[in-house]
């Protein structure tokens, strides 16, 4: 296994601030000032070692994510709020953890309660424009395409969203702007594989109804031209409201369709050269930003929702480690499933070219902006959110409480300080074995030191009795208790 890189990290999420009254406050509470803008950029299946910031030995050239983490903040242990899309998103949005809610319902349903606070609707109390592109994946209320689909993002605290509904190897494809659907999937697409990849990899789309005209190699930058115009707009007719942008791509998630000036540039075959045409759609926002004068007032958070779906044969065969020396793929409970690049760029407030080891996960950015914006959040909201807020400035704070993460399959995890307990043997998610039985004289679970054992590869299960115990009681009460923010 590749040794994982510890040099700046790389995003796949990014988050994006920017006010053109507001005056960079170093060391000192930004929310006195004018509230920032806010974009964030969440790419979809990037890996850790994808982003040249996190592996120099990556493939992959991503010039502006690397530049995104010379001159920000490059987080080392930041974690998705679960190994999949919509565990992710649902995290994200909510500040809870997914095992709260049943997110195998999104198809059919909204999976954000009308009452619960996300982080748009937290914002949009603050006197933030919300604006959302790209893919939801968080559920509708689903009465036919030709209707009104109740419970997403303008339901949910956006006040516009041009998107999707999942993935773009999920049907029905079609755009939707604000709650309908901006042409209904009354046409048919076959299904797709590409020859030399897994079932699950390469130009890999699902057969199902698909919107008259639309080509899916179109979606990542149809997304990228609604976003600048976000930005144009906004800069034009803001009023002197700041603009929280949430930018979700559908990518480098499968299908991968690189455009024509990207075949062949990468060295990680059809997904690396997909991922460099994401970083430069990056760049193309970030460009927007450059000529709207946004850039210097602008607080960039870049992440991914999830690992990447790489095996150890792609490694062979390409000489690339998605996984940054990480264990595991996409869905697991291993770290490659949930520990994602993430980079905060903040001129004037966070110090560029710097790296912070601290613990977060997506669930944290609700409190996060809660404090940058001077609210507290209530009891019932946020109630697996832990601000990093101070972390930004370079101001200690205390150890994040226990983060807890169900992976694909089910496993559940827990994590504090470099301890992490798995609760059952295997993956728990896409690599194999998934789920092992446990034999009479061995362990029924897995723990690692990641402080001296990253790799997970010397499980301490049966070393460690006293720690198992403590951190199956902490996760029971964190189970039963609703909340994890007060332990």
């Amino acid at each position: 296994m590749a040794p994982i890189n510890r040099t700046p990290l790389t995003c796949l999420f990014l988050l994006v601030i920017f006010s053109p009254k507001w005056s960079p406050n170093p060391g000192g509470n930004a929310a006195q000032a004018k509230s920032p803008n806010i974009v964030m950029i969440l790419v979809d299946d990037m890996g850790y070692g994808d982003a040249q910031c996190y592996n120099p030995q990556s493939k992959i050239p991503t010039p502006n994510i690397n530049q995104l983490a010379r001159e920000g903040m490059r987080f080392t242990d930041a974690h998705a709020a679960g190994p999949l899309c919509h565990m992710s998103r649902y995290g994200l949005m909510t500040g809870r953890f997914p095992f709260r809610t049943n997110v195998s319902l999104w198809r059919k349903q909204p999976l954000i309660e009308s009452n619960q606070t996300t982080i748009a609707s937290l914002l949009a109390s603050s006197d933030y424009q919300t604006a959302m592109v790209g893919k939801w994946h968080l559920g509708f209320e689903e009465n036919g395409y030709d209707q009104l689909l109740p419970g997403g993002p303008v339901d949910r605290g956006f006040h516009s969203f041009f998107g999707i509904r999942a993935s773009t190897d999920i049907p029905p494809y079609f755009y939707i702007r604000g709650n309908r659907a901006v042409s209904p999937p009354t046409e048919k697409i076959e299904a797709r594989n590409t020859k030399g990849w897994s079932k699950i990899q390469g130009e890999f789309w699902r057969a199902g109804g698909i919107a008259p005209g639309m080509e899916l190699k179109n979606v990542l930058p149809r997304f990228t031209e609604e976003a600048i115009d976000v930005i144009e707009r906004h800069e034009q007719k803001s009023a002197g409201k700041p603009l929280f942008l949430y930018l979700a791509y559908p990518a480098p998630h499968t299908p991968w369709l690189p455009a024509s000036e990207f075949r062949g540039k990468s060295g990680a075959g059809m997904y690396g050269d997909f991922t460099m045409m994401v970083d430069h759609m990056i760049g193309r926002v970030l460009a927007a930003l450059d000529k709207a004068k946004m850039t210097d007032d602008t607080l960039v958070i870049f992440s991914s929702d999830n690992g990447p779906v790489w095996y150890e044969n792609d490694v062979e065969r390409f000489g690339h480690d998605s996984s940054g020396g990480l264990r595991g793929m996409k869905a697991d409970a291993w770290e490659c499933g949930h520990r994602m690049p993430f980079i905060v760029r903040w001129p004037g407030s966070v110090a560029a070219g710097t790296v912070s080891d601290r613990l977060i996960c997506f669930t944290d950015l609700l409190a996060t902006f809660g404090e940058l914006v001077e609210t507290e959040l209530t009891d019932d909201a946020g109630p697996d959110s832990i601000s990093f807020y101070k972390t930004l400035s370079g101001q200690s704070e205390p150890a994040r409480p226990t983060l807890v993460i169900k992976s694909g399959s089910g496993f559940m995890t827990a994590r504090q300080g470099p301890w992490k307990l798995i609760t059952q043997l295997g993956s728990g998610g896409f690599s194999k074995p998934s789920r092992i039985k446990s034999g009479p004289d061995g362990p029924s679970g897995q723990l690692y030191n990641l402080d001296q054992d990253l790799g997970e590869t010397n499980n301490l299960f049966d070393e460690k009795p006293g720690i198992v115990a403590k951190f199956s009681a902490e996760l029971k009460r964190i189970q039963d208790s609703g909340s994890s923010r007060n332990p």
